[in-house]
């Protein structure tokens, strides 16, 4: 079964709007996990938006699956990521004035600092994934650098409009998927999934982790988070794995 991955930065951003203690990120991560979430992704940027380094400490404390921290090639964050010792990092780029992160680090422009910081991160045995985009020269280069994984970025993909452009671009992640996979990657997704459009996702076999945010937090303001996440792990069961 793909794992889910729960990143529950945007309960930050709501608590950040006020500048006060709730809704707790902590909290959320307690009822992501008992709604069945194999880890929790969180997004420590420089310009700490949302996540806050006190938050970061917290859920090394208290979860008790996988915490993943997505975090830029820098040395401050990198710093403190050694010190914290999340289970798994993912490097992801950053920009001041994006919204989100609008596409795949470039591994292959900045191959001295990504490399700097894998070896600075599994100095201190943390697992280490690239998030980039769905492309050959990108999968080479992070396998190169040492990544044990890769997570493709799916905006693309969620952002298509025609069922053409769809199923160009899901063509793109599968071709993708595999060649990773041949170099000995594991293969995770995230950014843009949905409820609505992640079972095609699902059902490229060498997927192994899915990272999920906006849609399960804004689900969860409906019905709870332990519900919201129980919702989407029902589409992430195998049976929508293609053969």
């Amino acid at each position: 079964m793909v794992r889910l991955g729960v990143n529950i930065d945007h309960v930050a951003t709501v608590r950040q709007a006020r500048r006060t203690v709730e809704p707790d990120p902590v909290w959320a991560a307690v009822l992501a996990q008992l709604g069945g979430a194999d880890g929790i992704t969180i997004h420590l940027r420089e310009d700490r938006r949302h996540i806050q380094d006190r938050d970061v400490r917290l859920l090394r404390e208290t979860v008790t699956i996988r915490l993943n921290l997505e975090m830029a090639a820098v040395e401050e964050i990198t710093q403190f990521a050694c010190a914290v010792k999340p289970d798994e990092a993912t490097l992801v780029p950053e920009r001041r004035q994006e919204i989100t992160t609008e596409g795949g680090l470039d591994v292959v422009a900045n191959q001295a600092a990504v490399e700097k910081t894998i070896h600075a991160l599994k100095g201190h045995g943390i697992h280490l994934s690239l998030f980039i985009d769905a492309n050959l020269r990108q999968i080479e280069t992070a396998k190169l650098l040492g990544a044990d994984a890769i997570e493709f970025h799916t905006g693309r993909y969620a952002d298509a409009r025609s069922p053409a452009d769809c199923q160009r671009e899901l063509d793109v992640l599968r071709e993708s998927a595999r060649q990773a996979h041949e170099l000995g990657l594991h293969v995770h997704m995230g950014h843009g999934l949905t409820y609505r459009n992640v079972q095609p996702i699902v059902g490229i076999p060498e997927v192994e982790e899915l990272n999920i945010g906006h849609s399960i937090v804004s689900r969860a303001v409906m019905v709870g988070m332990e519900r919201a996440v129980r919702e989407m792990k029902e589409l992430l069961k195998p049976a929508f794995k293609s053969t």
